[in-house]
């Protein structure tokens, strides 16, 4: 009988990075899976900036615009190439700037009922792709039922998501090392990397045999 092994991943929901090494360890997990092998992947939280206010959205462009300059913007829009090789349809013009601390509570609600794989996709999908805003509870509650997540508004688990988005934190998980994954036997591996480079680290951890 196989060990279940296991693999962290920490990461922000708005960062696109992180959707792109998300994708990737994915799929190598369910290559893994497909091979017989067990892979349990944990959804760990981090705020690129826990500060943006969640009242509302910021279109990303103007984001961007204000902190990397119009030249920029203008290189993203027009290369439409970005994430095609990955499967990913990428609509940075639709992207509304959020705290995604909601974002967080509801992939966390959806590990504990066994889809933070599923709810993390569709939140990603639904900020890169659809321009929905994800710090709203309604579209947050429209998602959550469209993946198959029960909601429970008996439990309060602000303090605890704020204890982890900490504990992420003080492991020296930072802006420039997301997505952050760590693998049982010590492996990290920073930023979104090649899904073979997810694989073979997976295949590191299962014992010939």
């Amino acid at each position: 009988m196989r060990t279940k092994r296991r693999v962290e991943i920490s990461m922000d929901l708005v960062c696109v990075r992180c959707y792109l090494g998300f994708t990737r360890l994915l799929r190598a997990a369910r290559h893994h899976r497909s091979d017989g092998g067990e892979v349990d992947v944990v959804i760990r939280p981090f705020q690129a900036e826990p500060d943006a206010p969640s009242a509302g959205g910021e279109p990303l462009f103007e984001v961007w615009r204000r902190t990397r300059g119009e030249a920029f913007v203008q290189q993203v829009a027009s290369d439409t190439s970005f994430g095609v090789a990955d499967g990913l349809e990428l609509r940075f013009e639709r992207a509304l700037f959020t705290n995604t601390f909601e974002a967080h509570r509801l992939v966390a609600r959806a590990s504990a009922q066994g889809l933070g794989e599923r709810m993390a996709e569709r939140l990603f999908r639904a900020y890169f792709t659809d321009g929905l805003l994800i710090s709203d509870r309604t579209t947050l509650a429209r998602l959550a039922a469209e993946t198959g997540v029960v909601a429970d508004h008996t439990v309060n688990d602000t303090v605890e998501l704020r204890a982890e988005l900490d504990r992420v934190r003080a492991l020296g998980v930072q802006v420039d090392t997301v997505p952050y994954v760590a693998f049982e036997d010590g492996t990290v591996l920073e930023g979104a990397q090649p899904e073979d480079a997810y694989r073979a680290a997976l295949t590191a951890l299962t014992p010939a045999g």
